[in-house]
C-alpha cells in the first residue's frame, strides 16, 4: 500500500490491547481473535508478546498462541521481544517479524523497563543483529511521544533522538506513540513532522490512546502530513499499566470509519471488523469501546 489514498491499518489489539486487559483469555480464544482479524482483511496483526509472563501475565502463553493461528498469505504477524532472550523464544516458536519498545521519556523507561534508554536500546543491540541475519523484519515503538506519566512534557529532541537510534539500528518501521493519551493535533503534527525530518514518512507509523478523546483527530492531523500506517485495537481494548488513567486505544473500528470516509483505502471489512469488536466485548465481559461497532451492532 503506497499509493496516497492507501492506509496500512496496524491491529495491536491480541498483544497491546489483551495485555493491559483485567480478563485473561483462553488460549482458544486468542488464536481465534487473531484469525477472525486477519480475515476481516487487515494486513497486519501483532499476535502476542515474549516478555517475561511475570511482567505481562495475560500473555504467559505466546508460545501457544503464536503456534496455534492460522497465517494468511500477505499478512504480517510481528511479536513484541524485550531482548534476545525474548527474541529467541519468538523465533523458537515460528515468529518472523518482531517489534522492539522503548521511550522518549527516561522516567517512563525507568519505570517500565527498569533500564535507562540507553540501555534498553543496547539491549536491542543484538537482537537487531540476529534479525538481520536471520531476515526477520524488526518494528520499533517510541512510547509518551506526547507527554508522559512521571515527568510531564517530552521534548520533540528527545522523541527525534530516539526513534533515529532505532531507525538507525535497522528497524523498518517506527511507531510513535502517545501512551497516555494527552496529545492534541497541533502537538501530534508537529512531533511527527520532527520526526519525519529524519526518518522518510514511508517508515513511521503512529499510535494514539483516547483517553481525551483525541485520537482520531490526531491521526487526521497525521494523515495530512503525509503518514500512511496507524495502530489501533479492536474495540478500543487496551489502556497502560503505567499511565493511570489512561484509556484503550484507539479503536480499529472507529479508525476504519474514518479512513473509509475519507476515500482512502485499507483492505478491511468494517462489518466484519465491528462483529470482532463485539465479540471481543463479551468475551471481556465490559462495553464495546468502539463508537463505530456499538453504533453499527444496533442496526
Amino acid at each position: 500500500m503506497s499509493a496516497p489514498d492507501a492506509v496500512r491499518v496496524m491491529e495491536v489489539g491480541p498483544r497491546d490491547g489483551l495485555q493491559n486487559e483485567k480478563t485473561i483469555l483462553p488460549v482458544a480464544d486468542k488464536i481465534a481473535l487473531v484469525d477472525r482479524l486477519s480475515a476481516c482483511g487487515l494486513p497486519a496483526v501483532e499476535v502476542t508478546s515474549f516478555v517475561s509472563p511475570r511482567w505481562v501475565p495475560q500473555l504467559a502463553d505466546a508460545e501457544q498462541v503464536l503456534a496455534g493461528i492460522s497465517r494468511r498469505p500477505g499478512v504480517d504477524y510481528p511479536v513484541l521481544v524485550p531482548n534476545l532472550v525474548g527474541y529467541q523464544r519468538a523465533r523458537a516458536a515460528g515468529a518472523d517479524s518482531i517489534a522492539v519498545f522503548t521511550a522518549a521519556s527516561e522516567a517512563f523507561s525507568q519505570r517500565n523497563t527498569n533500564a535507562s534508554i540507553a540501555q534498553t536500546l543496547e539491549r536491542f543491540a543484538p537482537v537487531l543483529e540476529q534479525a538481520r541475519a536471520d531476515g526477520v523484519r524488526v518494528r520499533g515503538y517510541v512510547s509518551t511521544v506526547l507527554g508522559c506519566p512521571y515527568q510531564g512534557e517530552v521534548a520533540l529532541d528527545d522523541v527525534v533522538q530516539v526513534a533515529s537510534a532505532l531507525h538507525a539500528m535497522g528497524c523498518a518501521e517506527i511507531s510513535l506513540g502517545d501512551t497516555i493519551g494527552v496529545g492534541t493535533p497541533a502537538k501530534a503534527r508537529a512531533m511527527l513532522r520532527a520526526v519525519a525530518g529524519q526518518i522518510p514518512m514511508a517508515q513511521l507509523a503512529v499510535h494514539f490512546h483516547d483517553t481525551y478523546g483525541q485520537a482520531l483527530a490526531n491521526v487526521l492531523a497525521c494523515l495530512e502530513e503525509g503518514v500512511r500506517v496507524v495502530d489501533a485495537a479492536v474495540s478500543g481494548s487496551g489502556g497502560c499499566p503505567y499511565a493511570k488513567g489512561a484509556s484503550g486505544n484507539l479503536a480499529s473500528e472507529d479508525l476504519v470509519y474514518l479512513l473509509h470516509g475519507l476515500g482512502m483505502h485499507t483492505g478491511v471489512d468494517l462489518a466484519a471488523l465491528a462483529a470482532t469488536g463485539q465479540w471481543l466485548s463479551g468475551l471481556l465481559d465490559q462495553p464495546n469501546r468502539s463508537r463505530t461497532g456499538t453504533a453499527l451492532a444496533r442496526q
